[in-house]
């Protein structure tokens, strides 16, 4: 920590920023954020263009240091948070990711720490969620809440017990994604089968779309379409077809029957819904909430809250992260 020297006087310099990285499958972002919440930079690259974790990694560090040589340098950055899917923070690695390029254990926080000079913590990126809801989404106030994130990769998720997060012993406690809701059912990238998001995942959705497809006579819309994705499909539900909504009855049933079982176990104040699959709308979610109340313990029925994150996907877990760097203990090179 650096200071500043005034006559006799010698004063503590704070250190008002964090970095907040959020690592997914397509795309990686990172950005600068303040202690306010305040995104003062922020950029991004693919993260399929560097298929060996050491070429990503010196990238990464590259630009980010970039980023904050740009916007004030490294006096002001206090520590780094990174956002990652199947990460630990308890190792701070990412440890056998299914929808990862990258295989086996990756020491992620040790080998940016190395490269940065700046502390680095790593979470699982439905830990970060939860975080930044937390912290400035839909969760802030609650101290015991599900967050659940549905998108392209798959369905993760993160619950807060008495305001705390519930990591587990080697913290990959709430992959409710990769329980079984089908024996026997859809190969997961886990290596599993008949996983919940292989059902409920955008991959799941489309999957599910093909099946109704191939298995109907009924005319459909979706069979037009150049790219089967959520919003084509909920637009085609828009025109009334009927294979359309049956596919997304389908996977809101599933995603109902996963989040009941969920629910009745850990009887959260709310369950809070992120990611891409929630631009379905209405589509999705009420024959989700139908499942729901359907298969959930009675005596919490209609006492869980379902909301919807009234953050943005592009800010969320780049904000998510940086409260994880704001919680990490402090130490830099450059002091």
């Amino acid at each position: 920590m650096g200071t500043i020297t005034e006559g006799v006087e010698t004063v503590d310099k704070i250190k008002t920023r964090v970095v907040g990285i959020d690592i997914r499958l397509e795309r990686t972002t990172y950005a600068l954020v303040d202690m306010r919440g305040d995104i003062i930079a922020q950029d991004h690259f693919s993260t399929l263009d560097y298929p060996d974790v050491n070429d990503y990694v010196t990238a990464l560090s590259e630009k980010v240091l970039m980023l904050v040589e740009e916007n004030g340098g490294y006096e002001s950055i206090r520590s780094v948070g990174v956002s990652a899917p199947s990460a630990s923070s308890v190792s701070g690695c990412i440890e056998n990711a299914a929808n990862l390029p990258w295989k086996g254990k990756v020491p992620l926080a040790a080998m940016l720490r190395d490269r940065l000079g700046l502390a680095v913590a790593v979470a699982n990126d439905a830990h970060i969620t939860a975080l930044g809801e937390k912290a400035y989404g839909s969760a802030h106030g609650m101290k015991d809440f599900v967050v659940v994130s549905i998108s392209h990769g798959g369905l993760g998720s993160c619950f807060f017990s008495n305001g705390m997060p519930h990591l587990g012993f080697g913290g990959f406690a709430g992959e409710v994604g990769h329980t079984c809701v089908e024996v026997g059912g859809r190969q997961c990238g886990c290596g599993h089968k008949g996983c919940l998001e292989t059902y409920c995942s955008q991959k799941g959705l489309v999957m599910t779309a093909k099946e109704l497809i191939a298995e109907s006579k009924e005319p459909t819309l979706m069979s037009e379409l150049r790219e089967l994705d959520i919003i084509p499909i909920a637009t085609c539900c828009d025109k009334g077809d009927k294979l359309a909504i049956e596919t997304f009855r389908r996977v809101g049933t599933m995603l109902g029957l996963g989040l009941a079982n969920y629910a009745s176990i850990l009887n959260p104040e709310a369950i809070i819904l992120t990611g891409d699959m929630m631009e379905a709308g209405k589509w999705l979610l009420k024959p989700m909430r139908k499942s729901f109340d359907e298969y959930v313990f009675h005596n919490i029925r209609n006492k869980t809250r379902i909301l919807v994150s009234i953050l943005k996907e592009g800010e969320r877990d780049v904000l998510g992260a940086s409260a994880l760097a704001w919680d990490t203990k402090e130490y830099s090179l450059f002091k």
